[in-house]
């Protein structure tokens, strides 16, 4: 089955709990479909470079998934019908990438810096 890679962002309004619950509900939506959810991130709330219905924050999530194009479809169509999901982006690739995200490596480093103050 191909491989893909997804990013979506949720309204600033949601707790995480939610926002990590919105995670679940599309893995849940691969899984029906015939597809699996490979790993996931939870990026946390961030800063937009604009805002988006009215909105300058969002909370960003990082799928990466092992699914039949179908399943992808039909995920994608419920993101964009529902209400908390303002962005999504999917991309197909060839394999993924072994490790934590960009986003997360850049997390970790922030920490270590910390640390050593």
């Amino acid at each position: 089955m191909p491989l893909y890679e997804h990013v979506f962002i949720a309204r600033q309004d949601l707790s995480n709990a939610q926002a990590e619950g919105l995670i679940e509900h599309f893995g849940a939506v691969l899984s029906d479909n015939g597809g699996k959810l490979v790993d996931q991130e939870y990026w946390g709330v961030k800063t937009m470079a604009y805002k988006i219905n009215k909105n300058r924050k969002g909370h960003y999530a990082f799928l990466k998934s092992d699914a039949p194009s179908a399943a992808i479809q039909e995920m994608e169509r419920l993101m964009r019908l529902h209400d908390d999901v303002m962005r999504v982006l999917t991309i197909k690739v060839d394999e993924h990438a072994e490790g934590p995200s960009v986003q997360m490596q850049k997390r970790d480093e922030r920490e270590e810096r910390r640390g050593r103050r």
